[in-house]
């Protein structure tokens, strides 16, 4: 992998293995920023109008980490790997169901995908440095407020 220049005091091998991590996790979160989109998109039902404007209020959020985990790697010196032919091919998120269109499964999908977004998040905390560890436990917490208001959809 190659870096660009940068006075940035992280040694290479240690900004490239971020770098790395970054990468993955900009591939997934465009993923989960496209699933919520499906979501919204092709929701049906009785809730349709609150799930509808949710879904894309999720994926607004999701758009913003986007944008933060791109740019962390190129502050580190690395090329953001963020075209969606590249996250189709390396997103670790399980494929989202296209076939559905009830507000309940959809809830159901993407609950199961915030969560293990989420989940991948909180890995990345204690593998990183102090500055990339802050912007997951920033993002680990918007996800599981996401989370909160998509499975409460469910929840009795």
């Amino acid at each position: 992998m190659e870096l660009h220049e940068t006075k940035i005091d992280i040694a290479k091998g240690k900004r490239e293995k971020l770098v790395e991590i970054l990468n993955q996790s900009l591939a997934d979160a465009m993923d989960l920023k496209s699933q919520a989109k499906q979501a919204h998109w092709n929701v049906k039902g009785g809730n349709f109008i609150a799930l509808h404007e949710l879904f894309d209020q999720v994926a607004t959020a999701v758009e913003t980490h986007v944008d933060d985990l791109a740019e962390r790697v190129t502050t580190l010196g690395g090329t953001a790997m963020g075209t969606v032919r590249i996250a189709a091919e390396r997103s670790s998120l399980s494929q989202y169901p296209l076939e559905i269109t009830d507000g309940t499964a959809h809830v159901d999908a993407l609950s199961t995908a915030l969560a293990d977004f989420g989940k991948k998040v909180r890995k990345n905390i204690d593998a990183t440095d102090a500055d990339t560890a802050d912007l997951y436990t920033g993002i680990s917490r918007s996800i599981d407020k996401l989370l909160w208001f998509v499975e409460a959809h469910n929840q009795a």
